[in-house]
């Protein structure tokens, strides 16, 4: 069985991982490290499912023994992600969604949910000789989280950690320094095709501008495709350009507060920042302080939003400024 088979590219990161196994010397931490949607987190799914196999007999055990770990269903594994608190329950993205619970502020790793992953690696493994625990975007993490990890990292037992973050320079150096670094690049245009045919979204193909936007990234590709599909072209055409006032720059506003979530205004800044690098490239004639200044202001508009700034006096006083 080839358990890294459903991974595309990523070789030096498979070569790594299986060096690790059947040397027996797999590290007590590891970080997956690149850009969101390379498959960190499928790479992930493939190690445990790996390590985990070592007891299983023959094929079928096998399979069945992968579809636990997929369905995050093992005894001896913890997924950990970036939760919101609604109501005094935690909720995944997914379940934030399905709840349609409104969200105004990012996820995050939540300091009780380093705390269940001390009390989980606390007991003996029940099927296996270690316990794994993956923390997806670790880099979501407040010091206060990061900190108690970094207790359970110096002496994680039987057990091994996959911190998958976007980047070393996202996580505490202290972190940083217990794990063995896994890079993840991003993947060639032929590599995207493969995967995106596979996840059934061909039709992103087309779209050159959701593939740049990807940079070699399919699950960021798919994400973007999504993120367009939430925002209605009139409003996509309308603030894709300066407002011709301030009233049409304030109606532009209110739309955008009142149509769009948190994650889809942040989107809208990475697809605006996009269309006018864009501009600039085509337009080399047009003067480059008209250009430059909307990037500025779109930049700062971000940080304000993920500062829980209120979001439509972010996009009023954004969208005034860019008054043409």
């Amino acid at each position: 069985m080839s358990f890294f088979a459903p991974l595309i590219g990523q070789s030096r990161a498979i070569e790594l991982l299986t060096q690790a196994v059947k040397r027996q010397r797999i590290a007590p931490a590891y970080l997956f490290a690149g850009s969101n949607g390379v498959g960190r987190s499928l790479a992930a799914l493939c190690f445990v499912t790996y390590l985990f196999s070592r007891d299983a007999v023959g094929e079928a055990e096998l399979q069945v023994l992968r579809q636990r770990i997929w369905q995050r269903n093992h005894p001896d594994l913890l997924w950990v992600e970036p939760t919101y608190l609604h109501q005094g329950k935690r909720l995944s993205t997914a379940e934030a969604i399905a709840a349609d619970v409104k969200r105004k502020t990012p996820p995050t790793i939540r300091l009780e949910q380093v705390r269940e992953v001390s009390q989980f690696l606390g007991r003996s493994p029940l099927e296996t000789d270690r316990s794994v625990v993956v923390i997806e975007q670790a880099e979501a993490m407040a010091e206060a989280p990061a900190n108690a990890l970094l207790k359970t990292l110096e002496e994680p037992g039987q057990a091994t950690l996959i911190l998958i973050a976007g980047s070393v320079e996202s996580l505490l150096p202290t972190l940083v320094s217990r794990c063995q670094r896994i890079p993840f690049g991003r993947l060639s245009l032929e590599q995207m095709t493969t995967v995106l045919h596979q996840a059934g979204h061909p039709e992103i193909l087309a779209e050159p501008q959701i593939l740049q936007l990807a940079q070699g990234s399919p699950g960021a590709a798919i994400a973007h495709w999504e993120k367009l599909q939430e925002i209605s072209p009139e409003l996509l055409q309308q603030v894709s350009q300066p407002a011709r006032s301030h009233r049409e720059a304030l109606s532009l506003a209110r739309q955008i507060q009142q149509t769009l979530e948190l994650d889809a205004q942040l989107w809208l800044i990475d697809f605006l920042q996009h269309h006018y690098w864009q501009t600039m490239t085509v337009s080399p004639q047009m003067p480059s302080a008209r250009l430059i200044l909307p990037l500025q202001l779109l930049e700062k508009a971000r940080d304000y939003l993920l500062k829980n700034v209120n979001p439509r006096l972010v996009w009023e006083v954004t969208l005034m400024q860019m008054v043409g």
